[in-house]
């Protein structure tokens, strides 16, 4: 039975790896989401088949936590909107930091639980019980080892370790996500908590890893939950400095941690699922992290401890000059006579949910002969994938989306670019300004297109408060008001010629 039981056990981390390498591309993510969904239910399944693997005794409250957590999953996944899907994967990236952290505790407390007494008292019931002399009693405890009142005497070293290090890095991304939750939610604006938010973060940081290293050798579950409380701590400290322009290297980065957890607790109760699962998610979380990084032209370590993402750190004085506007109309009919028209859309358009229309005009365009693509910047949005999850929904084909790298040298060559919501990607300041904060972000060539046509809302900067130069260039006409009327306007102009 152990043999079936590792074998679906392998079948399931198999499943989770081709449902990873599905979900890569928009074009099989959703093959991967049911092959990864499949490998779910049978890990779980053969858990409850064979229970003595595990030591599972209470199937009722099993159960219940499995239906009420369900529910709630289905109900928040039926309701949730395109602009809430941030905040949405943050949290729930969140929760399977905290429960690899829980089953790290649960283990250390269980280890705790039945640990030995103190040497005299085992000894004194080992004499008396096998009528033996008290030094011989202990002689013999010694030589089994059973007076190690530790963690790691309890589980082991190997295994301590790595239940320590799961409970780390648990705690760290479940505390961290909430406040990019938060953060994204609006719920949060402050960028620090305390006066020298980042000497505090080193000084946390050091109590947490002191107390982990003591969590090891200490029979105290006091200290346990110290652990804990200070990784938790440090979670939230480390998060709160991230602005917004970099909410999705931050996302990434927990995706890879909690990873990385479930993968040390796979280990610590010995489930290959889980060490698989949580090995594959932690390396494509580490990567996608570092890409995340490099598309910004910054090392992660200057995202985590330069807090250059928030307005506060937008220092430089902006361009000069003076915005040109134009009415959705007269946009509309200029895209309509176009020949190339390349729709750049950022995390605007999702507010405005206005994809719907931008495809209809798309339509309506390529019914007279335009040619259109659409161009993606790695960080667009306000997570990784977030545009292209956007435009699959309004059913844009997948051969007319491009990445950053694959279409940049095409908008010296197009008659119209058109900027929907998107802000910091376009901005030439980080190719030309060694003064502004982006310099050096590898950007959206849209400023050398022929013409450059900017749906925006208002006149205020971007998310991460930096003044957009593009919005004052001699070929940029804005056009002011909310996406989806302002795409509407433009629908209605192309239909009436």
């Amino acid at each position: 039975m152990n043999f079936i039981v590792q074998l679906t056990y392998l079948l399931a981390a198999v499943l989770f790896i081709l449902g990873l390498k599905g979900m890569s591309s928009p074009k099989t993510a959703r093959k991967g989401i049911i092959w990864a969904g499949v490998g779910m239910v049978l890990a779980t399944l053969v858990t409850f088949v064979h229970p003595a693997v595990h030591g599972l005794t209470n199937y009722l409250l099993i159960i219940i936590g499995i239906a009420v957590a369900g529910v709630l999953a289905w109900w928040s996944g039926r309701r949730v909107g395109m602009t809430e899907m941030p905040q949405m994967v943050a949290l729930y990236n969140g929760m399977g930091g905290g429960a690899a952290a829980a089953i790290a505790g649960v283990e250390m407390l269980r280890a705790l639980r039945t640990l030995p007494g103190d040497l005299q008292s085992q000894a004194q019931a080992l004499s008396n019980e096998a009528g033996i002399s008290l030094a011989a009693a202990e002689a013999a405890l010694r030589a089994e080892g059973a007076a190690t009142a530790s963690v790691a005497g309890a589980l082991g070293a190997d295994v301590a370790i790595l239940a320590i290090l799961g409970a780390l890095i648990g705690t760290v991304a479940f505390s961290g996500s909430l406040v990019a939750w938060a953060k994204l939610d609006g719920r949060m604006k402050r960028n620090s908590l305390v006066p020298a938010q980042q000497v505090v973060n080193i000084v946390v940081f050091g109590l947490t890893v002191l107390f982990g290293v003591m969590t090891f050798f200490t029979d105290s579950i006091a200290v346990v939950a110290i652990f804990f409380a200070l990784g938790l701590l440090f979670g939230v400290f480390v998060a709160v400095p991230i602005g917004g322009a970099d909410m999705p290297v931050i996302i990434s980065l927990f995706n890879a941690l909690t990873g990385l957890a479930v993968g040390f607790e796979g280990y610590a109760i010995g489930n290959p699922a889980m060490i698989i699962a949580g090995t594959v998610v932690g390396a494509a979380g580490t990567l996608l992290t570092q890409l995340m990084a490099k598309a910004m032209n910054r090392p992660l370590t200057n995202v985590l401890f330069a807090g250059w993402g928030s307005t506060e750190g937008a220092t430089s004085e902006g361009p000069e000059g003076e915005m040109k506007d134009v009415s959705a109309e007269d946009a509309g009919i200029m895209m309509a006579y176009a020949e190339r028209v390349i729709i750049v859309p950022g995390y605007g358009m999702a507010v405005a949910q206005a994809q719907h229309k931008i495809w209809e005009l798309v339509e309506l365009l390529q019914d007279r002969g335009v040619e259109v693509k659409f161009a993606i910047h790695p960080v667009a949005g306000r997570m990784p994938g977030h545009m292209n999850v956007l435009l699959a929904e309004a059913g844009v084909p997948y051969d007319m989306i491009f990445d950053m790298e694959d279409i940049n040298e095409e908008f010296a060559m197009t008659d119209i670019a058109v900027v929907i919501g998107a802000n910091d990607v376009v901005n030439p300041a980080a190719r030309d300004d060694e003064s502004s904060p982006i310099y050096g972000m590898p950007i959206l060539n849209v400023d050398e297109a022929e013409n450059v046509l900017v749906i925006k809302r208002g006149r205020g900067a971007g998310f991460s408060g930096v003044e957009n130069a593009l919005f004052f260039g001699e070929n940029t006409r804005m056009v002011f008001g909310d996406g989806q009327k302002v795409a509407g306007g433009m629908v209605q102009a192309v239909k009436g010629l």
